[in-house]
């Protein structure tokens, strides 16, 4: 596993200016942006998207813009931290981070997460990676980012209200391949509700547990030979047994591993094992498996360091990683929008 840990460290240090170049050109790009929208009367319409969300207008939609903010917040705190990760335009990074995560901006962006429009919009992926760049703002010790923290502080507010109004009331997980999947939501959101569990409010935290455990708890012999579907950059097997990951006792995690993907010792089901094959790139759907590629490695990834060393799925699980990801990273910078807009994220997912 050092031997791993090693590899990614030296491909962060080699992409991550590039990685922040594509962010920093995605946030300001207004268009083409995706505007979904219930008409509810004559003229009730958005306007343009830098006028609804003044913070995350660019990079095609609102969530992949929040993406882009955590790519550029989790690089520099990265390197905060020591990590080697390449010589990363800092100056250009703080300064738009400065200018564009202002208290108006946010304070709007929190307005209208709750507004009759909003309060449903982006559930549960936007809310996921939103509450993730929270997490990462207020974990990182620099005074920056303390600053943006505060300001962050209303939407994130208000996104943990549409967690605890959301959860009681979702009988059943979604389990597939794109943006509504619930074991993904929950995982990105995790960092955060520990946090705040740990500075006196559980609540969204015990909401999560209690979701994941009722919707995930007694799960086994799941059909992962049924994948992918043709638009997932999600595998709804991988991403649950990585969430699960994360609940599981650490002693309990390989068992519960074998009653859910019996056969991953032996790389069965082998569709989970075979990085998807992208057809067209600049087709938005298609392009979606690039990210199932990036998605799966980091799953893979995270599955592998689960394991006890000496448990036979970890090579099986690092093999499966190094060729999802040998399929995704070449094509993060350089692609088609369909892909830049949002690839680079799944990458310094899987690198950090």
């Amino acid at each position: 596993m050092v031997e791993e840990r090693r590899e990614w460290r030296e491909l962060l240090e080699a992409n991550a200016a590039g990685y922040a170049r594509v962010a920093l050109d995605n946030i300001d790009r207004e268009f083409p942006y995706a505007v979904p929208h219930t008409m509810r009367e004559p003229g009730d319409f958005p306007h343009r998207p830098r006028a609804q969300h003044p913070v995350f207008y660019g990079s095609y939609d609102w969530h992949s813009c929040v993406e882009m903010y955590w790519l550029l917040v989790r690089l520099l705190a990265t390197a905060g931290r020591g990590v080697p990760v390449g010589a990363l335009p800092e100056a250009e990074i703080r300064s738009l981070l400065d200018s564009h995560l202002s208290a108006d901006g946010l304070a709007a962006e929190a307005a209208f997460m709750v507004d009759r429009v909003g309060g449903r919009r982006e559930r549960p992926y936007g809310w996921g990676w939103a509450l993730r760049l929270a997490h990462e703002l207020a974990s990182w010790d620099d005074p920056d980012a303390r600053r943006w923290s505060e300001r962050f502080t209303p939407l994130a507010e208000t996104l943990t209200g549409n967690f605890l109004r959301w959860l009681p009331n979702a009988t059943y997980p979604v389990r597939y391949g794109m943006h509504s999947n619930s074991a993904f939501a929950v995982s990105l959101s995790l960092p955060y509700a520990r946090a705040r569990a740990a500075g006196g409010d559980p609540d969204l935290l015990n909401a999560l547990v209690a979701a994941t455990h009722r919707w995930f708890g007694d799960d086994r012999d799941y059909p992962g030979a049924w994948e992918p579907s043709g638009s997932d950059f999600l595998s709804p097997a991988l991403t649950e047994a990585e969430l699960m990951a994360q609940f599981v006792p650490a002693e309990d995690f390989p068992t519960w591993l074998e009653r859910f993907l019996p056969g991953l010792a032996d790389a069965r089901p082998a569709a989970l094992f075979t990085p998807a094959i992208v057809s067209d790139g600049s087709d938005g759907q298609i392009a979606h498996l690039h990210g199932l590629n990036a998605s799966r490695a980091w799953c893979w990834r995270r599955i592998a360091e689960s394991l006890p060393g000496d448990d036979p799925r970890v090579g099986v699980a690092l093999t499966a990683m190094r060729r999802h990801a040998d399929a995704a990273l070449p094509h993060v910078a350089g692609s088609d929008y369909m892909v830049e807009h949002w690839l680079a994220a799944y990458a310094v997912l899987l690198l950090t």
